[in-house]
């Protein structure tokens, strides 16, 4: 039905409202489309127009083919390639130059084809632009945009070239950056220079006493250290890190594990900061000994102060380390001794939402009904409302209660993470089929992932 419109559209649009096919399959249809994005059409394509007596149609194709042969002229002159006599818009050149202005790279047989036809001065204009382009995106990978001089014949393009080929620089190349300040780009240079040397230790080879001089000069005992690297590995192993290429920040998480090795607590902000950078996995066991450490610490300081605002979040904490039979017994509250309804209300989603992680539904819905009578102004419960219905397959129901939670202030996208969960942790394969049906009916884009549980299925 969605392509039969848009081949209708497309008919008024180029004037071909008299044919009378409206078929998807029609060769019509496929030429429309053609002329719409502007595309040249093959000869059987243009004599099937005259049979047809599209007449105002071919009208409209020979107007974009005179704007083709228009702009094959200037692109000639911008790229000086005017002494080459062929003016077709079929023309390889034609392409070439196009690519060109588009600011796109020539594959190498496009290359050799310049050079076959002699045009020399467009292969210098190649070269410039392709050397411009590098600079540009050495100057963004070490950090010096703001260094106004874009020639490719500047001294700080050879000495980029220099780091990107080497790995390092000379005294009097760092000279020159010191001179212009580049401080960014000199760290860049010795960071990738330390790289260089501890791919030296991974390879089992022995550094020379100027390299560990340097190491020594510039604050990387990091480096020298290799009992700080083999217990690094050793930790690795054991919070199941996959690091092949030894690509982890060693300071970052080599200081996160030896905290969880000594029970202390993570700093929550480079917590928060590693996961949105997707450094951190959600079900990785570095964040469940986190979630269970901060689980520990809510839960005491609740008992410690009588503060009871640390039971929700330390019930939070219980399910996050996926142990919500301990959020559930730190839920197990006498409600009628707090005082305050929207304690009660967060105690109570919790605990519903913990019931739901074992799977017992009947009682997470009653846990989130009490809620929204004592709350109901909070959009939580209602977010627990619609996962369950979820859960149930009732999905026309959930979306009432998720709805109604956004009119109380919840996020889209939290619903939309809300859904994503229930759908990958529902095992049974037929209520997962069922869900991404539902979602990708109701709105194929803005449920565009759940086209990857279709492929799943079918492998």
């Amino acid at each position: 039905m969605k392509l039969t419109r848009h081949f209708i559209a497309l008919k008024a649009k180029y004037q071909a409202t008299e044919h009378q096919d409206s078929s998807p399959d029609s060769p019509l249809y496929k030429i429309l489309k053609k002329l719409d994005t502007k595309a040249r059409l093959g000869d059987n394509e243009f004599e099937w127009l005259i049979n047809s007596e599209l007449f105002e149609t071919i009208k409209i194709f020979e107007q974009q083919e005179a704007t083709r042969e228009a702009e094959f002229i200037q692109l000639k002159a911008k790229y000086q390639a005017t002494k080459h006599p062929d003016s077709s818009t079929l023309s390889q050149l034609y392409l070439i130059l196009q690519k060109l202005d588009a600011d796109e790279q020539l594959s190498e047989s496009q290359i050799d084809w310049l050079e076959q036809h002699q045009l020399t001065e467009t292969l210098d204009i190649v070269v410039k632009i392709e050397q411009t382009r590098h600079f540009a995106l050495l100057k963004v990978k070490y950090k010096v945009t703001e260094y106004e001089d874009s020639s490719p014949s500047s001294h700080l393009y050879k000495v980029l070239k220099r780091l990107e080929l080497e790995n390092q620089l000379s005294e009097q190349d760092i000279n020159f950056l010191k001179k212009r300040k580049l401080t960014e780009t000199i760290a860049i240079a010795y960071e990738q220079y330390a790289s260089t040397l501890k791919s030296k230790i991974n390879l089992g080879e022995w550094l020379s006493e100027s390299e560990i001089d340097w190491l020594k000069n510039n604050g990387r005992e990091d480096i020298i250290t290799v009992a700080q690297q083999k217990h690094f590995a050793v930790l690795k192993r054991k919070y199941g890190l996959l690091d092949p290429g030894n690509q982890l920040p060693f300071e970052t998480f080599y200081t996160i594990m030896l905290k969880l090795e000594r029970k202390e607590r993570l700093d929550p902000l480079l917590v928060v900061q590693l996961i949105e950078q997707h450094i951190l996995s959600h079900d990785g066991k570095i964040l469940i000994a986190h979630y269970k450490l901060e689980a520990d610490f809510y839960e005491q300081e609740f008992h410690r102060t009588g503060h009871k605002w640390h039971i929700p979040t330390a019930s939070s904490y219980w399910r996050k380390a996926n142990e919500p039979e301990q959020a559930l017994k730190l839920t197990n509250q006498d409600l009628g001794k707090i005082k305050e309804s929207n304690l009660k209300s967060a105690i109570l989603v919790t605990r519903g939402a913990a019931f739901r992680d074992i799977n017992k539904l009947d009682d997470a819905e009653s846990c989130a009904r009490k809620a929204i009578d004592y709350h109901p102004e909070s959009y939580q419960p209602y977010t627990l409302m619609g996962a369950i219905n979820y859960d149930r397959g009732e999905y026309l129901k959930g979306d009432y209660w998720f709805e109604q939670a956004k009119q109380r202030g919840a996020k889209t996208e939290d619903i939309d993470d809300e859904i994503k969960r229930v759908v990958r942790s529902t095992k049974d394969e037929r209520k997962q089929l069922e869900a991404v049906e539902y979602l990708l009916k109701k709105d194929p884009q803005q449920y565009a992932w759940a086209k990857s549980y279709l492929k799943k299925q079918l492998r």
